[in-house]
């Protein structure tokens, strides 16, 4: 279930505008009446949105908060861990067959979950950010994020570094066995 995705602006708009895109697959699964197939695509077309995101936030937005607000260092790594714990849920998913038991109640935590991560960001974090960067370092940012997703990693890797540089350097390179894994399976087509 590839959905086609356009991004512009600062920082900002591109991430709540990725929020919006993963909360319309969310109501899609809990709205219900899908064949098991239709499931498993829209689970993994999730995780792959989820971690393409998250991977752009661990390179850009963190590291900009740090830098940018008199708390930096504890917001980014609060963020960080919930990211982990969510990258942990998501491997165990990929791992499941719809069928098995518990499939749905771990999709919903992680739908629970990542919607409480979202209200967090864009209740806080972000309007800070907004307050704390200026227009033309949260453009800058926006524009490395939407790069950062074409070559990001498509499926959870929880044991991988989380943090500058060394998601910097290593990012890539998944990304590319991810995608050659996905072409190879069939995942988001």
């Amino acid at each position: 279930m590839e959905r086609e995705t356009r991004h512009s602006g600062d920082m900002v708009d591109v991430l709540v505008t990725d929020h919006r895109e993963v909360e319309e697959a969310f109501a899609d699964y809990e709205r219900g009446g899908l064949s098991d197939e239709q499931r498993r695509e829209l689970v993994d077309h999730i995780i792959t949105e989820l971690v393409r995101h998250s991977v752009a936030e661990e390179q850009y937005l963190y590291p900009a908060a740090r830098e940018a607000l008199p708390n930096g260092d504890e917001v980014a790594d609060k963020e960080i861990a919930e990211h982990a714990e969510a990258e942990e849920v998501m491997k165990r998913l990929e791992s499941m067959n719809v069928s098995d038991a518990g499939f749905d109640d771990l999709v919903g935590q992680l739908i629970r979950d990542i919607r409480q991560h979202v209200e967090e960001e864009e209740g806080d974090l972000f309007p800070r950010l907004e307050q704390a960067c200026n227009a033309d370092e949260l453009m800058d940012l926006g524009k490395k994020i939407q790069a950062t997703k074409k070559s990001a990693p498509t499926r959870p890797h929880p044991s991988m570094p989380d943090r500058p540089p060394a998601n910097m350097i290593l990012d890539p390179g998944i990304g590319l066995v991810d995608r050659m894994r996905d072409a190879l399976s069939g995942r988001n087509r």
